[in-house]
Formats: C-alpha cells, sequence, structure tokens
C-alpha cells in the first residue's frame, strides 16, 4: 500500500522545480508509504511522477517506484494489491519475447500485463484494489484509474498551469497554486450524506476519478477521456437476469463460498504479517474463520469497543474468537480517547467526512499496527450480501404507507414523534404499529425520524435518500447554499429489473459504500501505515453474489442468508443470532461531555458567522437544544463540526475562502 502523486502538463518545467514539487507531494504522503519515497521526472513534457512506499511484497529496490516498464515506454506509480499476481505472471512468462522479471513485486507484474495486453486489458484480468497514474511515453499519454469498486482514492485537476493527481487532497494543496475554491454541489451532497461522494471533491476544478474507470490525458489542452473497464450497475443487472435457480441452491451456495475462500486465501499473500478486524459479525466471522483455514499459524485478530454496553463488541468478538481459536486482542475507546483523537481527524481525512465511527476505526488500526501490518476486514458484506435493516423494512414500509392519501402521509411525522414522547420502546401501540409497517424491533428507537422520512417522500427513491441523510440537511446551510432539497441518485436504466431491495443494495454499493465506508477505513488505517483488504468487495465475490438467488440475500425479515448458511460451519448460530449492532459511538453523550468544550469552541457565534457554510442561528440554536437534553442532534451536530473543524484545518492558513 502506498501514496502516488503527479503532475503533468507544466509548460517549460525545469527538471529541478519539477523533482522539488515531487518531492513535496511525495512527503505529503509519507504516512501511507514510511518506507520509502521516490520522484521521476520528464522535463519535456513537463511530467512528475510520486511515490511514497509501504513494503508488503518484494521488500527490496527491485519493488520501488516510480517504476519502468521492461521496454521503457511505460513508467507507473501504483497504490493496492494486486491479488492474483502470480497467476499473471505465469501468463505473462509465456508471451513471445519474454525477457524475464527482475524482483516479484506486483506493480512489475502490471506494467508487464500492459505492455503485453494494454492498460484496459490488464485492469480487466487484475483482482485487487489499486489506485494508478500511467505514463505512454509513445503516446505521450497519462492515465489515471481506480478499482472497481472504489478501494484505493485518487484524485485529479488542474491546478494553476497543469494537471496534478493524488491519493489524497494534501499532497494537492502542497502546491503554489493550490486548490482552494470550495464547491457548492459538494458541500450539498455533504449536508445530506455526511460525506462528499463521487465524482465530487470539496473544491471546484478538483474530481475523484470513479470506480471501475481509465481517465487519460493526451496533450496540454485535451479534454480528458473518461473510459470504464467494469461497471457495477451492468454486473447487477447481469447477476439478477442469470440467477442460480431457486432449485439451484446447492450449486449457488457451492458457488458463492468457493468464491470467498479463494478470495480470502488470494488476499492472505504477504511478505509482512497479516491479522483481521474481527467485531463477531457474520462478515468478519466468516472472513476470519477463512484465513484460519488457510493459515499455518494462528490468526490475529482485533476488535473494538465502549464502555456502553449498547455500543459494546469487545465482548461478543471474544467469545467467537473463542471458537475460532485465533490470538484475539480487544481495544476500548473512552470519551477521553475521542478528545485526544478529535483534532487529528480534519487532518487524517483532508475532507469534509462526518461517519463518527471513524474515532474508532482509527484507534482499531494504530492499536492493531503494533502487531501486524495487514488486516482483513468484513467491509461491504452488508452492501454485496443485504445486510443493511432498510433492504428487509423500507420496501415493505413504502408498498403500504404509499397507498395512504398524501393529506394522510404528510402527518405521519407528528404521529410518530407523539407515539414517541408517549411510551417510548415500551409503547405497544408502537410496536404494533412497527410490526404491520414490516419494520424490525431495532427501528423502535429511531420512529420519529422514520415517520418524517416516510411522511416526506414521494418515492421510493426519496425514501432512500432520506433513510441514508447522515448529515445535518441543506435546512442548516446558509440560504444561498439551499438549493434543491434532496441530491439526486445515479439511476440507471438498465437497473429497472431489479426488486427494490436489490436497486437500494446498488445504491449504497455506488455511493455510499465507496463515499463513506471505504474512505474512512482507508483514511483510518493509512494514517497508521496500515494496510486493509475487504474480501468481500472483491470484484469475484461481487459477481458471484449478484447471482445469488434472491432468497439467499434478503427474504423476509432476514438478510445475508447466504453468509449466515456459510458461517454455521464455523461458530452456532445460537452465538451468531443477534440483533444487527452498528458501528457506532455513544455521539449524544460524548458531545454533552468529553467533547462539549471542543464543540463549543467551534460553534462559537463568532467562528460560524466566519466559515459563511452554516446559518448561525439555526446552528447555535441545535446546540443549545442538544446540550439542555431537549433534543438528540448528536449526528447532525457531528457533520457541522467535522465541516468546521476540516474548514479551520484546511483553509484559514491560506486565507478567506469562498464558495464557487
Amino acid at each position: 500500500m502506498c501514496g502516488i502523486a503527479g503532475l503533468s502538463q507544466l509548460p517549460d518545467a525545469p527538471t529541478d522545480r519539477l523533482r522539488r514539487l515531487g518531492r513535496v507531494m511525495a512527503g505529503a504522503l509519507h504516512h501511507r508509504g514510511p518506507n520509502g519515497s521516490g520522484v521521476w521526472q520528464e522535463a519535456e513534457n513537463g511530467l512528475a511522477l510520486c511515490h511514497s512506499r509501504l513494503s508488503i511484497l518484494d521488500l527490496s529496490n527491485a519493488g520501488a517506484q516510480p517504476m519502468a516498464s521492461a521496454s521503457s515506454r511505460y513508467r507507473i506509480v501504483f497504490n493496492g494489491e494486486i491479488y492474483n499476481h502470480l497467476e499473471l505472471r505465469a501468463k505473462i512468462a509465456c508471451e513471445p519475447g519474454f525477457v524475464g522479471w527482475r524482483g516479484h513485486s506486483d506493480t512489475e507484474t502490471l506494467l508487464a500485463a500492459i505492455e503485453v495486453w494494454g492498460l484496459t486489458q490488464a485492469l480487466k484480468n487484475a483482482e485487487g484494489m489499486f489506485a494508478i497514474a500511467v505514463w505512454d511515453r509513445r503516446l505521450r499519454r497519462l492515465s489515471l484509474a481506480r478499482d472497481r469498486l472504489g478501494e484505493k482514492p485518487l484524485y485529479y485537476g488542474q491546478v494553476g498551469d497543469g494537471l496534478a493527481f493524488a491519493s489524497e487532497l494534501k499532497a494537492l494543496r502542497t502546491l503554489p497554486s493550490a486548490p482552494v475554491v470550495l464547491d457548492p454541489e459538494a458541500i450539498k451532497a455533504f449536508a445530506h450524506f455526511g460525506y462528499v461522494p463521487e465524482p465530487f471533491s470539496i473544491y471546484s476544478g478538483v474530481r475523484k476519478v470513479p470506480p471501475g474507470t481509465i481517465v487519460s490525458f493526451t496533450g496540454a489542452n485535451a479534454a480528458p477521456e473518461s473510459k470504464p473497464f467494469w461497471e457495477f450497475a451492468e454486473v447487477a443487472r447481469a447477476g439478477v437476469t442469470s440467477k442460480h435457480s431457486e432449485h439451484e441452491f446447492a450449486l449457488a451456495m457451492k458457488t458463492i463460498e468457493h468464491k470467498i475462500k479463494e478470495v480470502v486465501q488470494s488476499q492472505m499473500l504477504s511478505d509482512v504479517p497479516v491479522g483481521s478486524f474481527l467485531s463477531g459479525g457474520i462478515d468478519s466471522t466468516l472472513v476470519t474463520a477463512l484465513m484460519r483455514e488457510g493459515s499455518e499459524h494462528k490468526v490475529r485478530s482485533f476488535s473494538i469497543g465502549f464502555d456502553a454496553a449498547e455500543y459494546d463488541e469487545t465482548t461478543h468478538a471474544a467469545v467467537v474468537a473463542g471458537y475460532l481459536g485465533t490470538a484475539h486482542t480487544g481495544f476500548r475507546v473512552t470519551e477521553r480517547d475521542g478528545l485526544e483523537i478529535v483534532p487529528e481527524l480534519a487532518k487524517i481525512y483532508d475532507e469534509p467526512f462526518a461517519d463518527s465511527s471513524q474515532i474508532p476505526t482509527l484507534v482499531l488500526c494504530r492499536l492493531a499496527r503494533e502487531g501486524i501490518s495487514v488486516a482483513l476486514t468484513g467491509d461491504g458484506g452488508d452492501e454485496v450480501f443485504g445486510g443493511y435493516n432498510r433492504y428487509l423494512f423500507a420496501p415493505k414500509a413504502w408498498a403500504r404507507v404509499s397507498r395512504l392519501p398524501t393529506s394522510i402521509r404528510r402527518h405521519l411525522p407528528m404521529l410518530a414523534r407523539i407515539l414517541h414522547r408517549l411510551g417510548g420502546t415500551d409503547n405497544s401501540v408502537l410496536r404494533w404499529a412497527t410490526e404491520r409497517a414490516g419494520l424490525p424491533a431495532s427501528t423502535l428507537h429511531k420512529i420519529a425520524t422514520l415517520g418524517e422520512r416516510l411522511g416526506d417522500a414521494e418515492s421510493l427513491a426519496e425514501l432512500y435518500l432520506g433513510l441514508t441523510q447522515a448529515g445535518p440537511g441543506n435546512g442548516l446551510l446558509h440560504r444561498e447554499l439551499r438549493g434543491s432539497r434532496k441530491p439526486s441518485l445515479p439511476l440507471h436504466d438498465h437497473m429497472s429489473c431489479l426488486t427494490d431491495a436489490e436497486w437500494m443494495m446498488a445504491m449504497d454499493s455506488l455511493g455510499y459504500l465507496p463515499g463513506d465506508i471505504l474512505v474512512k477505513v482507508d483514511r483510518a488505517a493509512m494514517s497508521s501505515s496500515l494496510e486493509t483488504r475487504a474480501p468481500l468487495i472483491d470484484r469475484r465475490v461481487v459477481e458471484a453474489a449478484w447471482r445469488l438467488p434472491r432468497q439467499l440475500r434478503v427474504s423476509g425479515h432476514i438478510g445475508k442468508i447466504a453468509l449466515r448458511h456459510l458461517i454455521d460451519a464455523y461458530v452456532p448460530r445460537s452465538v451468531m443470532e443477534r440483533p444487527k449492532q452498528g458501528f457506532a459511538i455513544p455521539l449524544d453523550q460524548w458531545l454533552r461531555g468529553a467533547l462539549r468544550e471542543w464543540g463549543e469552541a467551534l460553534l462559537a457565534p463568532d467562528q460560524l458567522a466566519r466559515s459563511e457554510i452554516f446559518d448561525p442561528q439555526r446552528v447555535r440554536n441545535l446546540w443549545l437544544s442538544h446540550q439542555s437534553g431537549h433534543r438528540n442532534a448528536g449526528s447532525a451536530l457531528w457533520s457541522i463540526l467535522m465541516f468546521l473543524a476540516w474548514q479551520e484545518h484546511a483553509l484559514a492558513p491560506r486565507g478567506r475562502v469562498e464558495a464557487a
């Protein structure tokens, strides 16, 4: 795992200037690759490629980057892992004219594949996670590419007189003409989701390379050419139209089990210590169990939790670890830990990001790094196999509610709030109503919010957007930034064959997964120089999962049915069958406790006025209402605080920055 960056199209840039700028950019990514760095420049094309190296495969200098291909036609910087690179090597070695290998890194393998098959076909043949930049000296073309699901980040844009790209925005901010103008569309998207979704970045003129896409630049004035080499929407459509039938249950289970085992074993390839993140949930338990099967040594596993029992996973994870026979370590995060970490978040996440589970994720990565260099995770299992509660209840609830007249639906938020105040989760009327609507018991404490979402929605798509809102909403932005009520969704015509639950799973895989989950883990892990790998979102697993019969993903009130069957072979079902527990922190309490002083400083009236993003009076009222206990607004306040903390860190030193 590494950090990459570079410059192109810089007119008349001398070699020493290119080298100097490249070294500064690479230095900004040192945390992603502390084992070495390199810069290669070509003054005639105003080009510099930069690399910070975290050595995982081939620890020798033979794996150092930037790396030239055998013919010297291509030069590459590469962040990621190619899990099938040994198989690719065997195929490449049979090609005419093959001259042999210099080392055993997957970077060299990828370069050789590009020479033999071309960039597009090489990426189609490669199984892995990656962000790459490839310079073709013959065509004078720079190509940027990102893995299929978006595990590894890659930003690009015009910065000053030239093109710049980097794994993280902090490298772009080292440049003399660093981006400083905020993108209003990105701000509005953040206000809804609590993160900045693809293809936006927080800066105008800087974009993210979309997952599964190659973006190429030829010539100083030519527009970039964007071309997908893999499309999730097409995979989903192809999967549901060529599913195993209901009568092929055994075949479907055998196929998915084989694929997951194959991927887990391929992702254990490493020249440094490998372990797992084990929450005790279905996804991480299955990954850890399969690691144990393929390892000659006891697997090291790690979990994180809190003193508050309703948020703690460590006790359950320890029980599961006992069944699996791992060398397990559990950590607990306190309010004091949160207070110590909060000032670092803006620098680590480099863009406004408000998933509060970033705190325990960061603590887990730091502590695990003391014993391992690579961790396998269960990330993506919910999106791929149907694990979120909304897949179970939202289609049923909408089918019932949508039949009500609009005049009645508008009163649902008020009715839900009244019922919640009358009896909370112990109210028998409320429990009956949720059961009739097809809602699981775990939604009872969120019933007021759910009522608002159902009352506001005009379609299932709008209900989905409401259920996935994690930010404060546009209503707390300054009036000129508020704009439309809700952001748009990538509605593909060829996804019309999906069921409502499948459509939501696809939306999560296209948005929430790369924009939130994978960002959270990548930045937390790489800030600790730890590599994480997610077998359940490997292309081989994703494509096989979308061919499963629908009854093996979501059926009735149960999700992830296929994985539940697989885990039975390793841990008793009585241990695994427990209510789904999100990876969350006791945020409401923390903002009234250890984090109150920090929050008060950021939300002081003069600070809010200077930010020019949020409505000062509305935000202040929300903060005071939360502190008084009249309202639990931790999630909305966290989004505002994370934006203000980022703005203070990234923009204040450069002076006042206005939204475009």
